[in-house]
């Protein structure tokens, strides 16, 4: 599960109750907010963090195929 420091996690359930009250008109105490964190961090959190994941190798490979580039177009060509 992904974990945050107290204060990260205050700053969520902060936000969610915020977003509770502002967009749908629903107040929760601070129980129920906290359950909403817990459970968006442990069932939807791995899929953001997976594909961050992702994201960040994606533009990995392709910043390294560039530098591959870069290097081969230094080549000499070869005198005989």
């Amino acid at each position: 599960m992904i974990t945050f420091t107290p204060e990260q996690r205050n700053e969520l359930i902060q936000r969610v109750r915020n977003y509770c009250e502002g967009e749908l008109s629903l107040e929760l105490g601070r129980f129920d907010v906290e359950f909403l964190v817990d459970f968006f961090t442990k069932e939807i959190g791995p899929l953001y963090y997976n594909q961050g994941l992702f994201d960040a190798v994606a533009m990995l490979d392709k910043r390294v195929d560039e530098v591959r580039e870069s290097i081969m177009a230094l080549e000499k060509s070869e005198t005989k």
